[in-house]
């Protein structure tokens, strides 16, 4: 039985989570040596478990799963041996659907062996509908290897009648819900993906000849890559020794990209949309600056996500920037696990106040969001403590009210502050002197959409926001969750 890993610290479960990252190499001796870099600069995707497989004719199909970052499993030569060839893909993973810290096998990529010839896939993203065609495929036989909801995509290639793996992997998706950006490999070709809404980012790059599916740019980057473009939403390429097959097998859609990407999963230092992240979030800073002053005496960012919203923040209101709060970049799932006493210290181990900067300061502390608020109040405890004179929270994102069931792991609803209070009633729970959240539309025109949203034909996956969900999250609503009334016209 496999052991369920600790957080990585006390308060993690007040954190929204990354999804999952996916990489790919075609073209290049020893590709899985640049997967494990670019799975690397993903590691903020998910730091659960990471898989790669390679593929070499004389030795196949080759793959390695393991527990923990990238860094500690594939930066050894030994392991990296295993995997040769000029093909091959990885994933790095924090589950959001199957059990949590589960066991080796639900670590991707998945591989399945097929008439004609093998295969193997990586998917960021969450299928809304996966327990009823997983019901369905045992029904029919299918025999599943772990609780990811993932591998029905494998399975459902597996009774598919199509000619070849590509097709079959067409087929299989349209009886697929949800939102997934996908990597996956043949013998010969590496295959790139991404849902009709796009909710999950994938691009695609080029070095030495060879070709790289990620992601995310940062990705490309570590590698020397350069960026060509997005994976279009909708879009299928199946790249091989000829090139780039593109083909738009999906009924078409209007495209909902997770705005979420901007706020907070992607590494600033990517670009989503042609849009810098950094830049979109220092703007959200502006337009927080803008909807909602206040009188302080410096303005601090919550590391390492409300730095550049807090940078926004302080060039807008004219207000000093400053590092109130240091982060400590060394706290880990080791360090934490041995004592409960070691636990009760509680954020202290990952954050620490500039207690000579703070003290008798009016602050302004600015965060992506707030999940529980428990985090929130332990940091506001904080900076208190330090002598503090007053203050005041700006999140750079709109009340997070409703879970995402796209590749996101938030709690349940009844469980998210905003999701049972106003924000008059979190700034009293919170117990801070103000409490104020970029509004919607702000958030819409920091990411370049200059009128705001549009509430009859949102840009964006904002459901986590706004209750809009994009496409109905099926196994929950037979489950009993329950969609947002909308009001009627």
């Amino acid at each position: 039985m496999s052991k369920q890993m600790p957080p990585a610290h006390p308060f993690d479960d007040d954190e929204l989570r990354e999804e999952c990252g996916v990489y790919g190499v075609l073209g290049v001796a020893d590709a899985a040596n640049f997967v494990a870099l670019g799975l690397h600069a993903l590691q903020h995707r998910g730091q659960e478990a990471g898989g790669i497989v390679a593929y070499e004719p004389e030795t196949g199909f080759n793959a390695a799963h393991r527990f923990g970052y990238v860094r500690d499993n594939f930066t050894r030569q030994s392991l990296m041996e295993t995997l040769p060839g000029m093909l091959s893909i990885g994933h790095v993973r924090y589950s959001t659907a199957g059990s949590k810290g589960a066991a080796i096998r639900d670590v991707q990529p998945f591989f399945g062996e097929f008439s004609m010839g093998g295969a193997a896939i990586a998917h960021n993203g969450n299928i809304t509908n996966a327990e009823a065609l997983r019901r369905e495929l045992i029904e029919r036989g299918s025999i599943f290897q772990s609780s990811s909801d993932s591998e029905c995509i494998i399975h459902l290639m597996a009774r598919s009648l199509q000619k070849d793996i590509p097709e079959r992997m067409e087929d299989a998706l349209r009886r697929v819900e949800g939102a997934f950006s996908i990597v996956a490999m043949t013998r010969s070709q590496l295959i790139g993906v991404r849902d009709p809404l796009g909710v999950r980012p994938l691009v695609l790059g080029r070095v030495a000849g060879a070709y790289v599916l990620s992601s995310e740019t940062c990705a490309l980057d570590i590698i020397g890559a350069d960026y060509l473009r997005e994976i279009e939403p909708g879009e299928m390429v199946v790249i091989d020794d000829n090139g780039i097959d593109s083909r738009f097998p999906f009924r078409p859609q209007s495209p909902r990209f997770c705005i979420f990407e901007h706020v907070y999963f992607s590494r600033p230092d990517s670009i989503l949309g042609g849009r810098s992240v950094y830049e979109t979030r220092r703007q959200i800073g502006v337009e927080l600056a803008r909807e909602a002053p206040v009188e302080a005496d410096l303005v601090c960012p919550v590391p390492d996500s409300g730095t550049p919203a807090a940078i926004g923040f302080s060039q807008e209101s004219g207000i000093p920037y400053a590092m109130g709060i240091i982060r400590n970049q060394y706290v880990g799932r080791t360090f934490i696990e041995p004592t409960e006493q070691i636990r009760n210290m509680g954020v202290r181990l990952k954050l620490n106040v500039n207690r000579a900067l703070i003290k008798g300061k009016r602050v302004v502390l600015v965060d992506d969001s707030v999940v529980r608020g428990t985090t929130s109040r332990k940091i506001k405890e904080m900076i208190l403590d330090a002598g503090a004179a007053e203050v005041h929270f700006r999140i750079a994102s709109p009340p997070t009210a409703w879970p995402c069931f796209y590749g996101v792991d938030t709690p349940q609803r009844e469980k998210l502050l905003a999701a049972g209070m106003s924000e008059e009633e979190m700034r009293s729970h919170l117990q801070v002197d103000s409490l104020r959240f970029v509004t919607l539309d702000g958030l819409y025109r920091a990411v370049g959409e200059a009128q705001g949203r549009d509430a009859g034909c949102p840009q964006y996956c904002d459901a986590c926001f706004s209750g809009d969900y994009p496409v109905a999250p099926s196994d929950m609503i037979e489950k009993g969750f329950q969609l947002k009334v909308k009001a009627a016209e």
